[in-house]
This record gives structure tokens, sequence and C-alpha cells, in this order.
């Protein structure tokens, strides 16, 4: 019995031992990394200087920060880096080095720089009379190729005096970009406009139309876009190539048929027009004119998607339904925002009585900024919905980016359909006299 107990006592101070072997280790191994950072540099000219990891030890990763806005990421120990210093100073240069485990460790050193060859500034002024405008001049001193500006989504290139124009009040930041060689160094500076440009929209200039003056649909404008597939919604009609479609008179009509009276998918026929990838944008004033068709299970829309939805997907792409209308509810229209944020039932939308959109045509509106979605009938002033999310996000704000334009019927469908298909009232037209889009020119 005695020599059971030594045993076990011996067996658990091997144990204990072990452990503890381990655990220093791993603290070892945790607090002292093995690897060690360094890095060399020379100077090419009294601006250029070349960089060299002298790093050693186990480790994958290094991030150069170079102390002049530049910075660096690599996997190749043996990577140099060029780097140009366009102006007089002191720069911090720091090297950061990770391991497999994400430990690192960061050698830094001061670099001094005497010669100036490059100052990149500007000068902004507000014009007195027309407080939309900023008068930007390129003071930029030093020997450069080229520059460009960059405010509100634009780029303006090379041009040393341009006129920047902010149609709303708010605080904006205007950036000088200016390259020489393959480096590119930059300056910015914020502006505060007081007033909103109250002549905003009648200076927005006609930047393109389809006025459906032709023999046919415009296929530099449109495409077809076909198939059975229910289109997210269970809808029923089978969308054809063009077979729906047809210009008369000056307008687009597309027309929803009747196949059968089974009011399954495939008993229908109709149209999808959408214009991406030949016609899209980003901001503006969009006007279509319209007249819908009637009669419950009816599903009309003319309306908006992110260009860049097959990469990001829906509703993260957005989606502006600029008008929508069913059927089984007479005279209503509807102008509605999907977002990542509220989507399908829980879109961002109102909805609006228009007595004679059956029987006459109405212009269908929507404005559209940086700030703000507008939708209107027939004047601007007659607003249907407002979308402008006080804080903008991914999620609440795609409408940075391009969007193209989608003209169709769908038939029965989650909404269309809510209340049945009348199968009575076949054939049925959406008519559009014209689709124009309006934007800023400078």
């Amino acid at each position: 019995m005695l020599k059971t107990k030594i045993r076990f006592g011996f067996l658990f101070l091997t144990l204990g031992l072990i452990g503890q072997l381990l655990l220093q280790s791993c603290e070892d191994k945790n607090s002292d990394p093995s690897f060690n950072v360094n890095f060399s540099y020379e100077f090419l000219d009294d601006n250029h200087l070349r960089f060299t990891n002298e790093s050693e030890g186990e480790y994958y990763s290094m991030l150069w920060d170079f102390g002049n806005g530049t910075t660096a990421s690599t996997e190749d120990r043996r990577e140099n880096f060029e780097i140009f210093y366009p102006e007089a100073g002191d720069f911090k240069v720091a090297l950061k080095v990770v391991d497999y485990t994400g430990n690192s460790k960061t050698a830094s050193k001061i670099i001094k720089i005497n010669t100036t060859i490059l100052i990149v500034s500007f000068s902004i002024d507000i014009d007195p009379y027309n407080p939309n405008n900023v008068n930007l001049v390129n003071t930029t001193t030093g020997e450069f190729d080229s520059f460009k500006w960059l405010y509100r989504d634009k780029e303006i290139e090379n041009e040393i005096n341009p006129v920047a124009y902010f149609p709303f009040s708010g605080n904006y930041d205007i950036e000088l970009q200016v390259s020489t060689g393959s480096d590119t160094f930059s300056s910015i500076q914020s502006v505060s406009i007081s007033q909103d440009d109250p002549n905003y929209i009648e200076n927005l200039k006609l930047i393109w139309s389809d006025e459906f003056d032709g023999s046919s649909v415009n296929t530099d404008n449109w495409t077809f876009e076909t198939g059975a597939t229910g289109w997210g919604n269970n809808e029923l009609q089978n969308y054809t190539n063009g077979d729906n479609a047809e210009i008369l008179d000056g307008k687009l009509i597309i027309t929803a048929r009747k196949v059968n009276e089974n009011k399954e998918l495939s008993s229908y026929t109709s149209s999808r027009m959408i214009s991406r990838g030949k016609k899209e944008f980003t901001y503006g004033r969009m006007e279509i004119r319209a007249k819908l068709p009637t009669g419950t299970g009816i599903w009309p829309a003319i309306w908006m998607l992110g260009s860049n939805i097959s990469t990001i997907g829906w509703p993260a792409c957005g989606e502006i339904d600029i008008m929508e209308y069913v059927g089984y509810k007479p005279n209503t229209i509807y102008a509605t925002v999907h977002t990542t944020s509220g989507y399908a039932g829980e879109g961002d939308g109102s909805s609006k009585i228009v007595e004679s959109c059956e029987e006459e045509f109405h212009v269908y509106g929507l404005i559209w900024t940086e700030e703000e979605l507008i939708f209107y009938t027939d004047t601007p002033d007659n607003i249907t919905h407002i979308y402008a999310p006080g804080s903008k996000t991914a999620d609440n704000w795609p409408f940075d980016q391009t969007q193209f334009f989608i003209l169709n019927i769908a038939v029965g469908g989650n909404w269309g359909g809510l209340e049945g298909i009348d199968n009575t009232i076949f054939p049925q037209n959406l008519e559009i006299d014209y689709i124009r889009v309006y934007q800023e020119i400078n």
C-alpha cells in the first residue's frame, strides 16, 4: 500500500513539472517572439530613398509606414521600396513585423530631408455673389506632371482655377492631388457652404433621354431580360425577348398578355427592359412620363437598381422604385427605397392618390442628390416621398454608386397578386412617352 502511494506521488510530481515546462515554453514564445526587426535605408538623391528590410528570424508579414502618408504591406522579405519625400523635414519611418501567431515587433527611425522640391497647396474663395460656387486656385510650388481636384465625387483634371459647385449647405472636403512620375501627393481643405442653391433644379441640364420616336426599341439603350423564374416575388409572367414591347406613335408600349387560364407560372407574357451596362447614372433628376395599366393582378414598375448588384447582391446594391402600381388598389401609386437596413415589406416609402393614372399620362420623377432622394408626381413640388437618412452608412445609403433603369409589367406575385388575378383584363399596356435624365454640367 505504501509503494502505491509513492508511485502515484511520483506520477503527479512528474506531470506537474511537465506542465510547468510547457507553460513556461508558451510564455517564452508569447513574450519573446523568435525574430528581430530592423531595416536600412540609402539616399538615391536628396529626396528619394530606398528602404530595405533586414529583419531576422521566423516571421511572414511586413507593414511599412514611411512617415509621409505612404504605407505598404508585403510578405516578400527581399522587397525594397523607393520612396519620394518632396518636402524638407523629419519623417518617422516604422517597420512592423508579424509572425504566424500574431506576435509583432516594430522598429522606427527618423529620416531627415533637407531639400524641398514640391509643396502641394491651393487656395479657396467662396463667391460672395453666389455662395454655392467656390473658386479654387492651384498654388503648388515645384515641378509636377499633372494634378486633379476631387470633391463631391467629381474629378477635375489639370484646371488651375476651376469653380467648384456645391448646391447644398454643409461642410465639404476638397482635395488636390499632384503627381510627379509614379508618386502622388495631396492636400485637403474643408469648405463650409451656408445655403442651398434655390435654382438647383432649374440649372440641371438634359444629358440623356429616350423619346421612343423610332420604329423599334433602341438596343443601344435597352436590353430585354427574359425568363419565367418568378423573379424573386413568385410572379407568373414569362418575360420575352422583345415580343411584348413595341414603339407606336412615339411611345413605348409594354404589353402583358394572357396565355391560358391556369394562373400559374408562364400563364402570362410580358417585357422587362433594363439599361444596365448601357445607360447608368449617379445623381440627377429622372423623369418618366407614363400611363398605367389597369386591373387586379397587374403590377407595373418604373425603377432602378445598383449597377454593382452582381458583386454585392440585393438589397446591398440599393433599389429605387420611382413608381410602382398594383391594380387591386386603383389610383394609388407608390415610391419606395430598398436598402440593407430596410427592404421588401420593410422598405422606406410612401403612396399618393393619382385619380387619372390609368387614363392619362403623368410624370413620375426623382431628384437624387448626395443628400436625399425626392420622389414626385408631375412637378417637383408635388412630393410623394423623401428619403434622407441623417447619418448615412453603407447599409442605408448605397446611393453614391451608379444605377440603371428597369421598365416592366409583372403579373401576380407576392404583392401584385395579393388579391388574385382577374383574367378578363388582358391584354394590358404600360405606355411610356419618354424617359429623361438631367444632371449638373459643371
